[in-house]
C-alpha cells in the first residue's frame, strides 16, 4: 500500500463560490494532476469571477513527482487569482512551508492548520 497515491476534488457552489476539498494521498504524480487539472477547469469555466476557496488536506500527502510538481506549479499560475482562501491541513512541517511558498502563486491567502474543522471554518468565515 506504501505506493498508493491520488487526488480527490469535492465541490461545493453557491453562484460564483466555490469551496474545493482536495485530498493528496502519497506522492502525486503527473497522472493524477492530468487528471484533476481539466475538473478543475470544467468547474470554473465560463464564470468570469468565481470566488474560490480550497481545502487542502495533506494528512497522507508526500509530495510530488518532479513533473507533477510542475503540473501543480501550471495550475495555480492558470487559476490562482480565482483563489480567495486556501487552507492547507496537514501534521507536516514542511506542509506549513509549503503553504507559505503556495501563497506566492495566488491571488488570496494561504494558511496551514493542524486541525482540519478550523482550517474549514477559517474557508467559511
Amino acid at each position: 500500500m506504501a505506493d498508493s497515491h491520488g487526488l480527490t476534488m469535492v465541490v461545493e457552489r453557491d453562484d460564483d463560490n466555490f469551496l474545493m476539498e482536495l485530498k493528496a494521498i502519497g506522492k502525486l504524480t503527473h497522472a493524477d494532476l492530468e487528471k484533476i487539472t481539466p475538473e478543475m477547469d470544467k468547474v470554473l469555466e465560463g464564470i468570469s469571477e468565481p470566488t474560490v476557496n480550497i481545502f487542502f488536506d495533506g494528512s497522507e500527502f508526500e509530495g510530488w513527482e518532479l513533473q507533477a510538481a510542475w503540473d501543480d506549479l501550471k495550475l495555480s499560475l492558470k487559476h490562482g487569482k480565482k483563489f480567495s482562501k486556501i487552507a492547507v491541513y496537514g501534521n507536516k512541517r514542511w506542509l506549513d512551508v509549503m503553504a507559505h511558498a503556495g501563497s506566492w502563486f495566488i491571488s488570496g491567502e494561504v494558511k496551514y492548520f493542524e486541525e482540519p474543522m478550523k482550517g474549514l471554518a477559517w474557508l467559511r468565515e
